[in-house]
């Protein structure tokens, strides 16, 4: 029996240092610490103001479709849902036509752009008209992808850099139409650089490495960037959302510059919010100084993420998770902005940018 019990106790000695040594071994990967911090504060589930989410993407635009999106949207106080995949044709006008034939005030749709064949004769105006007639079918903006920037070519096989000459008919249109230009051009920064130790993205790129990229794939980030600037600059009389915050918003100073050099520019702050909350004081301070000029958007519709960005804007609690780690490895805090700045960034200045929306909503 005594050998027994010893035999007993050397295998839960082993098992338990198997487990120790497992433990020590595992990669950043699994390594996600509960934080032992005890502070005042909670989720807050539903906007403190009715709120626009300007920065939405739906395929699926049924009525029945359109009437569970509607029961989320409820419980998270959203009152209109903006569809940046709206398509064009007769795909978009069945979307409009299902909103029209259910909820009318709760949905709208942006138009998007094929660039394909821009070599073709009269690519420019071909492509306007069509605009033309997507806004005067019910869109209320267009979205351009980051495909345009990234992944799209000329019949030479040349990137189609995003400020060439001839997509200007298309900005130029949305001008003389009165609708903005939400625009997503490349992607973090951090993408571009070295893969390294150095890199807070580096879990993001070694969970998803296919968004890893370099100064010739397709081009330097920088370059991308300021593509989109040149045409923001071309077109004063376009309005433009540039979405993520134009992937400034870790460097709110830099983004601050562009707004005061650019007024034709907006920022939405769909899929940045982990930026925002890690820097409280100086995110505070810009959200009031650029409170015009600044959207709420989530990109993703998953319900349940919602309430991380309403915790953000809305309270001053101090250090609680975020729902990506791979995204952002740090905590969140606050900004506690006052009511007057919440409701133009939930909610004004959407309507002031977006014709159309329903004003009775927010009274």
């Amino acid at each position: 029996m005594k050998n027994f019990c010893k035999t007993l106790l050397i295998i839960i000695v082993f098992f338990q240092s198997a487990t120790e040594l497992t433990a020590q071994e595992m990669g950043f990967e699994e390594y996600n610490p509960t934080s032992t911090l005890v502070v005042p504060g909670k989720e807050i589930n539903e906007a403190k103001f009715p709120f626009i989410d300007v920065h939405s993407h739906q395929r699926d635009m049924s009525v029945k479709k359109l009437g569970s999106l509607l029961a989320d949207m409820e419980s998270l106080n959203e009152a209109i849902m903006v569809n940046l995949s709206g398509g064009s044709g007769e795909s978009l006008k069945e979307k409009v036509d299902n909103i029209n034939k259910s909820y009318p005030n709760r949905f709208v749709v942006f138009a998007n752009v094929d660039f394909e064949g821009v070599d073709g004769p009269d690519w420019g105006k071909k492509a306007a008209a069509q605009l033309e007639k997507d806004i005067k079918n019910g869109a209320k903006g267009l979205k351009i992808f980051k495909s345009l920037g990234l992944r799209y070519k000329d019949a030479s096989g040349k990137r189609l850099a995003i400020d060439d000459s001839r997509l200007d008919p298309i900005w130029a249109k949305c001008g003389e139409m009165g609708v903005p230009v939400l625009i997503h051009a490349a992607d973090p920064k951090s993408f571009w650089d070295d893969m390294d130790s150095k890199n807070e993205r580096w879990l993001e790129l070694k969970t998803h490495p296919r968004r890893k990229r370099s100064a010739t794939d397709p081009a330097p980030w920088e370059q991308i960037i300021q593509e989109q600037h040149n045409v923001f600059k071309k077109h004063p009389n376009t309005k433009f959302i540039n979405a993520h915050m134009g992937w400034h918003a870790n460097n709110l100073g830099k983004l601050g510059e562009l707004l005061d050099e650019i007024p034709n520019m907006n920022v939405g702050i769909s899929a940045v919010i982990a930026e925002l909350g890690r820097q409280p004081q100086n995110a505070r301070a810009f959200f009031i100084k650029y409170q015009d000029r600044i959207l709420f958007g989530k990109d993703s519709w998953k319900p349940e993420e919602f309430p991380t960005y309403f915790r953000v804007l809305e309270s001053n609690d101090e250090y609680f998770p975020y729902y990506k780690k791979y995204h952002a490895f740090w905590a969140m805090y606050g900004l506690d902005l006052p009511d007057e700045v919440l409701k133009k960034v939930y909610y004004e200045n959407a309507l002031n940018l977006i014709p159309g929306l329903d004003r009775s909503l927010f009274d």
